[in-house]
């Protein structure tokens, strides 16, 4: 995996908006946050985290920053990462385990900041998220609903707490995926796809086990609704206690289980507890889960894309020097102009 380092972004004249970008998404995840959350994200995004400056994320913490020194010299040499090529096309997953925010006049999110080569997939669980870009899209992503953004040769947007939820606050519970694009494609035109959640197509599994939704690929006969670039399967499986679903992959793809709700049991063998991830090996093409209480699990399997990968920040390109391009095309305006 080739990417820039902070010394090379500087030498080729980086831009401090994207440090201010990276800076908003930590804003997102500190908010209203206790320090036993800030130790969940740090084993989670040690990568992310580790590059905002202490006295900050210290301040929202309510701890001093000799403090906040101790818990990352502590903790973050232990948070589990896999490359971007281990999970290969998935590249990156940001997962906000229920939380419940309070009222706030003030949404809380992500302001406004650039993406190419990639496409990035927002699940709503539980609470309701607002989106614009620089063309005058947007829209409201709800409970149930999922938008799969193709930033594919750029956007320039931002997203935010759905003004009234925020206003009554409540539980937020989402996923966002990052879907990298094959070469070929990284350049296309920018698209959305705005799936409801009344338009996912399912499959009831037999015995009252429960269902599984189909958002893109397939599971037996039922067939997902979202368009992809390439082979990608992207599952809820929603079972009842004592409930079964069997899966069938390539053993080639590169397979997660993301367990949102509940408990479960892989193949007669591994306990996967609530807010856990489970990294199939490759090995094999058959799979099965059983829930020892009612479970919602976001099952993910794609076939390896097998392309180089330069990423920095909100980029994912094949090479250094198409890195370098995206960063000046964005600091030369080529993304457009979006109010914050």
């Amino acid at each position: 995996m080739s990417s820039l380092t902070n010394t090379d972004l500087q030498d080729e004249g980086y831009n401090k908006k994207l440090v201010g970008h990276l800076q908003n998404r930590i804003n997102l995840l500190l908010s209203a946050v206790t320090v036993d959350r800030y130790l969940e994200f740090i084993k989670m995004y040690p990568d992310i985290l580790l590059r905002v400056p202490q006295t900050m994320v210290a301040s929202y913490l309510g701890i001093t920053p000799e403090s906040l020194s101790r818990v990352r010299k502590d903790l973050a040499p232990s948070g589990f990462r896999m490359d971007m090529k281990r999970m290969d096309p998935f590249i990156m997953m940001d997962y906000n385990s229920t939380y419940a925010f309070p009222p706030s006049d003030k949404p809380k999110g992500v302001g406004v900041h650039p993406h190419r080569g990639f496409e990035t997939v927002t699940i709503a669980y539980k609470g309701k998220v607002a989106h614009h870009d620089r063309s005058g899209g947007g829209g409201i992503i709800g409970e149930g609903d999922i938008q799969w953004m193709t930033a594919a040769s750029g956007v320039l947007h931002k997203e935010y707490h759905e003004e009234e939820w925020s206003k009554k606050g409540g539980d937020f519970q989402m996923v966002q995926l990052w879907v990298n694009l094959p070469k070929k494609d990284k350049m296309s035109t920018p698209k959305y796809q705005a799936i409801q959640y009344k338009d996912i197509n399912r499959y009831e599994l037999k015995n009252n086990a429960g269902q599984i939704e189909v958002i893109a690929g397939g599971y037996k006969d039922t067939k997902g609704v979202a368009s992809t670039f390439t082979p990608i399967n992207m599952l809820n499986a929603k079972l009842s206690k004592g409930g079964k679903a069997d899966f069938q992959f390539p053993s080639n793809y590169n397979t997660i289980l993301l367990v949102l709700e509940g408990n479960i049991v892989i193949n007669d063998s591994e306990k996967a507890p609530t807010d856990h991830l489970a990294l199939m090996a490759n090995d094999g093409e058959h799979f099965e889960i059983e829930a020892t209480d009612d479970a919602v699990v976001l099952v993910l399997s794609g076939e390896p894309i097998n392309e180089p990968i330069a990423a920095h920040g909100p980029f994912v390109m094949n090479t250094k020097e198409e890195l370098k391009e995206a960063f000046n095309d964005f600091n030369s305006g080529k993304f457009g102009y979006l109010e914050d």
